[in-house]
């Protein structure tokens, strides 16, 4: 298989204002991060709020521009699903609209296409062609999430990030949105880098696993590997804070 995606010692800083001090301060909050994936590959990021999942995401995806290392990336236009699905959507542009932007500004078609292309990318994921001309607080959460899932895949990307893409959905829902994901993956050939807490959501999906720490990967390998056999004690704890892995004494 082709590696879609190949990062090697990332560092990535950001500038942060310090309590009482004028002047913003560069901290590093990601350290020495390495790993590739390959095409049609879903692997899981797995770590506590604030270890820095979000950030190596949005690095990988050029939007912090204050890193070392080497990003490679097979695709032109990876794209992201965001945590949440009402912030990350325009609430003053219609469902048509907000699918048609990138096929407008990128790649510069026609308004008929425009439409023909939303309109078959909202029954992909699921939603009536009607849809169109809602504005997102006319729909669910479920189905503003379809709707940002459907906006990310205008472009057909390779490459897909889906950062913590079902945590604010009630459990019904996120079965049918992770499901959606398995099947637009498998029908359309998507690699997704899945960024989650939900270590039970991750064994189900996942090929793959990186563990997070403090801006570190701490381990990393296949699902079944690391989620059994686990090598870091930080991983342990994890998993058995999860119920997954029962902690024995040679732990």
């Amino acid at each position: 298989m082709s590696v879609i995606l190949e990062v090697s010692g990332l560092n990535a800083f950001y500038k942060v204002r310090q309590p009482g001090k004028g002047k913003k301060q560069r901290r590093q909050v990601l350290y020495d991060i390495s790993f590739q994936m390959e095409e049609g590959e879903i692997l899981g990021l797995v770590g506590e709020s604030g270890c820095g999942k979000s950030t190596l995401a949005r690095t990988i995806l050029s939007m912090v521009p204050d890193y070392q290392g080497k990003i490679e990336c097979a695709d032109e236009h990876p794209q992201m699903i965001f945590q949440d699905p009402y912030g990350s959507l325009n609430p003053s542009m219609k469902i048509g609209t907000i699918l048609q932007e990138p096929l407008r500004n990128i790649l510069k078609l026609p308004l008929e296409e425009r439409q023909i292309r939303a309109a078959e990318m909202l029954k992909k994921v699921g939603l009536e062609e009607k849809y169109a001309a809602h504005y997102p607080s006319q729909l669910s959460g479920g189905q503003r999430q379809r709707v940002c899932i459907a906006a990310s895949l205008m472009l057909h990307p390779g490459l897909l990030i889906a950062d913590e893409p079902v945590s604010a959905l009630d459990v019904t829902i996120q079965a049918q949105v992770l499901r959606l994901l398995l099947e637009l993956k498998r029908e359309m050939g998507l690699s997704i880098l899945f960024i989650s807490h939900d270590l039970r959501v991750v064994y189900q999906l996942c090929d793959h696993v990186m563990i997070m720490k403090d801006g570190r990967i701490v381990e990393q390998g296949e699902t079944d590997e690391v989620y059994f056999s686990p090598r870091h004690e930080y991983t342990r704890r994890l998993l058995s804070a999860a119920g997954i892995l029962e902690t024995n004494e040679e732990d």
